[in-house]
């Protein structure tokens, strides 16, 4: 539980995350994930399937095993499962260029969750779908949503096969975001200093900003991708 927590690159190998928490646990549970193992320093008041290992300690070990500076009293395992096969090319994406912030990739995959986004795409660099911070920040959509990783070359194939690409820049020549039609496309949200990468940005048919005050900088990531996300559910 202690590497799951910590490492990427174990989670990628034993193909498991780590979750904390009943109210998450009771997610899992109702999104049919498969839990492996549960750590409990309380009772699980709902039941799991037959073949979920649980676990009685006290709230000293979950403390000791939990990544997060405030544990829960619960921790378990699910099992990562990959949906790269099924990624249907319809509907209105999202894409995260180099956010590396797991707040932020969390919260962005539960307001895609929350109002219809059909797929994330994590693309150079992102924060893992799997770190607990992300989940916690997801609120449970991490077991709904549907999240890819992708690479330039994935991108490129479905460039070619003809989805359209929208990228999100602070630039004069940007169309204003109420301007653009944003369905059945793929809308670039930027890393939180350096914003799209040029790869991305040349995939990208079109350019949008969110006009904000002169005086302010930019928006943070997850705000950003929220504002545009509800600009494209009130144009459906």
């Amino acid at each position: 539980m202690k590497r799951l927590g910590a490492s990427r690159a174990y989670r990628d190998e034993s193909g498991e995350f780590l979750c904390d928490g009943l109210k998450l646990l009771e997610d899992a549970v109702k999104s049919c994930v498969e839990i492996t193992t549960v750590l409990t320093a309380s009772n699980v008041p709902f039941p799991l399937s037959a073949g979920t290992r649980v676990y009685y300690t006290d709230q000293r070990l979950i403390d000791s095993l939990s990544p997060l500076k405030n544990a829960q009293d619960t921790l378990f395992i699910c099992k990562i499962t990959s949906s790269q096969a099924e990624f249907e090319m319809a509907g209105t994406h999202i894409l995260l260029d180099g956010v590396q912030d797991p707040g932020n990739v969390g919260s962005i995959i539960r307001t895609a969750n929350a109002l219809g986004i059909k797929n994330v795409i994590l693309v150079d660099g992102c924060a893992d779908p799997y770190n607990p911070k992300t989940i916690r920040a997801s609120m449970g959509a991490i077991f709904r949503q549907r999240v890819y990783s992708m690479g330039l070359t994935e991108l490129t194939e479905l460039k070619d096969a003809g989805i359209k690409f929208i990228g999100t820049a602070l630039h004069e020549r940007c169309k204003d975001v109420h301007d653009v039609n944003l369905n059945d496309s793929i809308i670039a949200i930027g890393n939180e200093g350096r914003g799209l990468s040029e790869e991305v940005l040349d995939l990208c048919d079109e350019r949008i900003t969110i006009p904000i005050a002169p005086e302010c900088e930019s928006l943070n990531a997850a705000v950003a991708a929220a504002i545009i996300i509800w600009e494209w559910v009130r144009s459906v």
